[in-house]
């Protein structure tokens, strides 16, 4: 079955997929389509008699080492962070949720987009070690102190 004359497999065009600013991204960012890559399959679940027909599964990858959209110290920090979900530089994002193959992409799309957010972010700054004031310090003792007279205080009366 083709969806276009002349023997071709039906395919959809893969549109850029843009990252609006954030934290590591002060202008957003936009992944050119060419560098995304969507593949279909039948997806397992819902769907009746159309589940064995219809390819609703996406995986859409990203090259991730090979993209020009990505600065160096944001790919550092890409390759680093999704280290564990990479297959060599490729980050690959599975949606099989929905019924739909157009609601599927677009999940999945939304995904790498959340996945790429939060690689690029600047690591938090780190913690300052603060001691507390003398005041807190006396306060804390007294309080102490004070527990512990009303316990001395209920205790029996010592025979002598």
């Amino acid at each position: 079955m083709s969806g276009v004359p002349g023997g071709k497999p039906y395919c959809r065009r893969v549109s850029e997929l843009t990252i609006p600013a954030g934290p590591g991204m002060p202008n957003g960012l936009v992944i050119p389509a060419g560098e995304l890559a969507e593949r279909y399959s039948h997806a397992s679940g819902p769907g009746g008699q159309g589940v064995n027909t219809s390819d609703s599964r996406v995986q859409l990858s990203f090259d991730i080492g090979a993209s020009t959209a990505l600065d160096e110290v944001q790919r550092a920090r890409l390759l680093r962070r999704l280290g564990p979900r990479l297959a060599g530089t490729v980050v690959t994002v599975v949606s099989a949720e929905s019924r739909s193959q157009r609601r599927n992409r677009a999940t999945a799309r939304e995904r790498l987009a959340a996945m790429i957010r939060e690689g690029v972010a600047p690591p938090a700054p780190p913690r300052r070690r603060t001691r507390p004031t003398r005041g807190s310090v006396e306060r804390r003792l007294a309080s102490k102190r004070q527990r512990g007279e009303t316990k001395r205080r209920r205790a029996a009366p010592e025979d002598d």
